[in-house]
């Protein structure tokens, strides 16, 4: 079927949002293909973070950021859009559950597991209260990757870019930039908020 229109419901409050991390840039070292939320001004990890699409959880891993246990999940609609939300701190209960699943958590380890039977989840719910890390410091974000399965993305088309091994075939090349399928009035405020990386600025193969 049909994707619904918008695609997304914002997953946060944008009021407290201070920037954002574009997708398809590199950011530390290495290729980032998802996006994110930065709150520069918390002073906590509490986060609510919701679902922005029913879909099915499809796999999930734990692992360690320094020596704090971080979550990720993937999951994917029925119009074959999936997303990813990363560096989740704190589940909600039904979604620790889940996690609980998985392969103790290791320091950088954050290979996924998959989940069979998947777990369907409703746009709006509740997936985890706060985010990232507090250890070495308060570290408040959270990625959030959207990647279209039915199409490779326009980046993907160009060969060379598509031949970098950086750019892989599974997320790099079917990649999107998610502020154009968020809410109007969410995806211009997303757009008017600085870049969340300082290197990378608003650089994005997606984002144009």
């Amino acid at each position: 079927p049909a994707c619904p229109n918008p695609v997304l419901k914002t997953p946060v409050d944008l009021t407290n949002v201070t920037s954002i991390l574009y997708p398809g840039q590199e950011r530390g070292g290495n290729y980032k293909p998802h996006g994110g939320f930065r709150f520069d001004n918390a002073k906590t990890s509490n986060v609510t973070v919701t679902a922005p699409m029913d879909a099915v959880i499809v796999n999930g891993a734990r692992y360690l950021v320094n020596g704090e246990t971080q979550y990720t999940f993937d999951f994917i609609s029925n119009c074959g859009m999936m997303y990813r939300l990363g560096h989740l701190l704190v589940l909600d209960p039904t979604y620790q559950k889940i996690a609980d699943t998985f392969p103790a958590a290791s320091e950088g380890d954050s290979r996924t597991t998959n989940l069979d039977p998947q777990v369907p989840v409703t746009a709006g719910e509740t997936i985890a209260t706060a985010v990232c890390g507090t250890k070495g410091g308060l570290n408040v974000f959270f990625d959030l990757g959207v990647y279209n399965l039915s199409t490779k993305n326009q980046a993907s088309q160009d060969a060379t870019w598509a031949s970098n091994p950086a750019h892989d075939p599974q997320l790099a090349q079917h990649a999107v930039c998610w502020f154009d399928l968020l809410p109007s009035a969410d995806g211009t405020k997303v757009r008017s908020l600085p870049p969340g990386d300082g290197p990378a600025g608003k650089t994005s193969d997606y984002c144009k």
